[in-house]
């Protein structure tokens, strides 16, 4: 039967147990898979935010969000989608119930087990829900998880890794998935590169004609060669920072913001003011878009 058997709160830095559901399962199998869902709430800080250990019969999901973990006990053949809708109205929950202080001063397992009686009812709403009921956290939930599949756990694994969090070494094998996610493209952002390929592809073009030039004739303007090239690297690069995240993208930005200014002022001549300061221009629009483009902050938000 597909259902949730099991689930609890779990801190990540210590592994500590903050809360569960008061279910007993005497099968031996639910009872196996509970230590293996033990052994992996120690090492959560190891892994990204979702991820799923899946077993022949039972499978564990979990959700982390800063230093809360969310773990459910389901059967193989429950849905994926459906269990992290499930954990993610826990988290909705859980966070709407408790502080962040008082979460962090928590020194005993099971200091918040009166939040098992919300446990319950929201799993007893999953157990009995269908797709039809939830569709639009359903859809909402299955875009981000084909955006940022979780990560693919074995269940029989579970005990080597309690060895490798004790200080024992194993070779296990984990596939890691980054866990950024940014917001939408503009369309603004959209022009932004677009302009920004048209002039890295004219600054190509024109370094291209300038170096077969140079290297035959006049080795003196090697310098205005590098000036072509520079700027058509830091367009593709300010492409990249806009689409992907990256660390230290500030700093990044800026740098590649200045080289395009020095390297068109020293092309003064070969170019006129106006085709310097539309490539500047375009240089500081993409900029803009870089920065006021951020990382996407996830929305607890699956009610059903």
């Amino acid at each position: 039967m597909s259902m949730i058997f099991f689930a609890c709160v779990v801190r990540v830095r210590d592994g500590l147990p903050l809360s569960a559901s008061t279910d007993f399962h005497f099968n031996q199998d639910f009872l196996e898979c509970r230590k293996r869902l033990k052994a992996l709430s120690s090492i959560l800080a190891q892994y990204p935010s979702r991820g799923t250990a899946k077993g022949h019969d039972l499978s564990i999901h979990f959700l982390s969000s800063g230093d809360i973990a969310y773990m459910a006990i389901c059967s193989s053949t429950y849905s994926t989608v459906m269990a992290f809708c499930f954990l993610e109205e826990l988290q909705w929950e859980f966070a709407a119930s408790y502080d962040i202080t008082s979460i962090g001063l928590a020194s005993r397992p099971y200091a918040f087990l009166e939040f098992d009686n919300i446990i319950q009812k929201v799993k007893c709403r999953f157990n009995g829900a269908n797709r039809s009921q939830m569709k639009d956290n359903w859809e909402k939930i299955e875009e981000e998880l084909r955006f940022q599949p979780p990560v693919q756990l074995k269940l029989e694994d579970m005990e080597l890794m309690n060895g490798m969090a004790n200080g024992k070494h194993a070779g296990v094998h984990v596939e890691v998935v980054p866990t950024y996610r940014m917001q939408r493209v503009t369309p603004l952002g959209v022009l932004s590169l677009v302009l920004n390929i048209m002039c890295g592809a004219l600054n190509l073009i024109r370094g291209v004609h300038l170096a077969e030039y140079s290297f035959q004739e006049d080795h003196e303007g090697i310098g205005n060669v590098i000036a072509f090239f520079l700027p058509f690297l830091a367009c593709v690069f300010q492409c990249y920072l806009y689409l992907f995240y990256s660390s230290a993208r500030k700093m990044k930005t800026f740098v590649l913001l200045f080289s395009v200014c020095l390297c068109n002022i020293y092309l003064y001549g070969l170019r006129n003011l106006w085709q310097i300061a539309f490539h500047i221009g375009v240089a500081s629009l993409s900029s803009y878009q870089i920065l006021t483009r951020q990382l996407m902050e996830k929305q607890p938000d699956c009610g059903v």
